[in-house]
């Protein structure tokens, strides 16, 4: 392809709307433009990379025996309200409308309800299961704040795919086959990532794994053992409980801390040891008015994991100041375990602490030295905080490291969700109807051009894995209009290019300088450069750079067509 023949458009100037470096870049690189808030046309350059994208996760569906239909986009309210998410789906997402019969309907953001139907009509016995029906697709979800460009869009390109068993075996071997079909694609591409355990959300379903794009950007953190295979997503991750060294029990103690509201007031002001403070967290209980949980003094509350604790309500709501002062009679800031009478739920660690410091429940007081079973016998240990950099692994190996990580993918064992109220059944081997088991695979496609860039930029621009770039190769030649030599060699290095079948830019705009393409190829992120100019050309030379690392050397003309093909694999 020649860039005078193609659509590059290019810019400058740094995006204003653009936080992170996919949205600038794609943006700066002429990949995408904005419509509407959320909404993004693909350019030629850039749709290139999103079909690369799409044949990988194409060929691998396929190995794996996936069917692949294609479902509408618009669904009808029925369905929804018949799996009783018409009124749930995270509420605001689902974007609704009305046709000209005033019939409600939904932009698709996922197919549960479209694929269930289809199962429910189109499979009727035992002996036409399993089966594993995808689709790469537009959805729609009325993100309230759309931002970082394709990565948190309303308007997105997804690859979801849905499986159908007789049993629950069935299912778990379909869903560990679309988790190493995952590790394909994401070998494939060149990324570097983890598979975590995960929270099944809104999709519902008994087992989840998320797939991360390791990334400092990343709205996720994820937890992962140093040495073993454990890996879970923060919101999930099991904190094990962190033991201090043991020590003899003390007499309590109520001592006056006028003025001291937090955990690090506490601290300084006695010259304590903030690993012996708890916190005493009030929140609204869903058989009680309020449920206290406690938690050690330098570690922070799993929302996720407290919420799904008997007794609490979901989602998680702090009590108010008014709620507290009713119930307990002091502030927050003045609240302990000792005499409180709320139910308590207290995490392992700050269950293991001996001669403790937590409030007193009275305003400008707290007490010191506190024990569990002499002091406050009556509460429930659970795992409520966020596990830590440096924990010890829950599964015994390693400590515990911490990455950003930007989910591009969630597999879901789904069970019955859907068709038990949906009615979705088969005919067992007596003859009987049988809810079948379901899961659930989504790709974030257009996600992952985002996060491949957050993955691999620099200041430069980007710096694309081989195997999604727009153009393998990018031709350069320097005032080939006013030299005959540079015009034939490049003319002929082109079309030798092409008859091996290599992606080639060849950017011949006499209108531009040098350097103007040389930064161009750099912000487009095209992993081959070779420059052709009067003096290599004179030298039966080419000038030979990769992207990856920046270092020039000179290569024969003679020899580009075979180390190139050396190093494309395609020999």
């Amino acid at each position: 392809m020649k860039v005078s023949q193609y659509t590059l458009s290019t810019q400058k100037e740094m995006p204003a709307d653009a936080e992170i470096a996919s949205h600038q870049l794609l943006i700066r690189g002429g990949f995408i433009r904005k419509l509407a808030s959320g909404i993004y046309t693909w350019l030629p350059i850039g749709l290139r990379v999103l079909r690369k994208i799409e044949d990988i996760v194409r060929q691998e569906m396929n190995q794996a025996g996936g069917q692949e239909l294609m479902m509408p986009v618009i669904q009808p309210a029925e369905l929804w309200q018949e799996s009783g998410r018409w009124n749930q789906y995270d509420e605001g997402l689902l974007l609704k409308l009305k046709d000209r019969h005033q019939r409600d309907f939904c932009f698709g953001p996922t197919h549960e309800e479209v694929i269930t139907e289809i199962a429910r009509n189109e499979l009727k016995s035992h002996k036409q299961l399993p089966v594993n029906y995808y689709q790469i697709h537009t959805k729609f979800r009325d993100e309230t704040r759309p931002r970082f460009g394709v990565m948190r869009a309303r308007e997105f390109i997804m690859k979801d795919a849905y499986s159908f068993h007789a049993d629950t075996e069935s299912l778990q071997q379909t869903y560990q086959l679309m988790h190493d079909t995952y590790t394909r694609i994401l070998d494939r591409i060149g990324l570097e990532y983890r598979a975590v355990l995960a929270d099944t959300g809104s999709i519902g379903g008994s087992a989840s794994m998320e797939f991360h794009v390791l990334a400092d950007s990343g709205e996720d953190l994820i937890a992962f053992s140093s040495q073993g295979d454990y890996a879970a997503n923060i919101e999930l991750a099991e904190a094990v409980a962190v033991q201090l060294p043991e020590e003899k029990p003390l007499k309590i103690e109520k001592i006056a801390t006028p003025g001291q509201r937090t955990i690090q007031n506490i601290v300084q002001f006695l010259n304590a040891d903030i690993r012996k403070t708890v916190k005493s967290l009030i929140v609204i209980g869903d058989n009680q008015p309020l449920v206290a949980l406690i938690v050690r003094g330098d570690h922070t509350l799993n929302t996720f994991k407290a919420e799904k604790i008997a007794g609490v309500a979901a989602p998680l709501t702090m009590a108010d100041e008014d709620q507290i002062q009713a119930a307990i009679g002091c502030p927050v800031g003045s609240i302990g375990p000792v005499s409180l009478k709320l139910p308590i739920i207290a995490d392992r660690s700050a269950a293991t602490i001996s001669n403790f410091i937590c409030g007193a429940n009275e305003d400008d007081f707290h007490f010191t030295n506190v024990n569990w079973q002499s002091d406050c016998p009556e509460y429930e240990i659970a795992d409520i905080r966020n596990i830590e950099q440096g924990d010890a692994s829950p599964d015994g190996n390693g400590s515990i490291q911490l990455k950003r990580g930007i989910e591009v993918g969630h597999i879901f064992q789904l069970g019955e969700k859907y068709s038990i109220p949906m009615n979705a059944t088969v005919l067992d081997e007596n003859g009987k109807a049988k809810p079948m088991q379901m899961g659930c695979y989504g790709m974030g496609v257009s996600r992952l051009v985002g996060a491949a860039i957050e993955q691999n930029h620099d200041k430069s621009g980007i710096i694309w894995p081989i195997s999604i770039a727009p153009f393998q190769v990018i031709l350069i030649p320097i005032n080939a209009h006013k030299s005959v030599a540079v015009t034939d060699a490049t003319s002929r290095i082109y079309q030798a290019l092409l008859d091996d079948g290599i992606e080639v830019l060849l950017d011949d705009r006499d209108n531009q300088r040098p350097g103007v393409k040389f930064a161009d190829a750099e912000l487009i992120g095209i992993p081959h450069r070779f420059v052709i100019g009067d003096r290599g050309v004179n030298k039966n030379e080419i000038e030979y750079t990769p992207r990856s690392t920046g270092e020039t050397e000179n290569w024969p003309l003679d020899e580009v067509n075979s180390r190139l093909a050396e190093i494309l694999q395609l020999v």
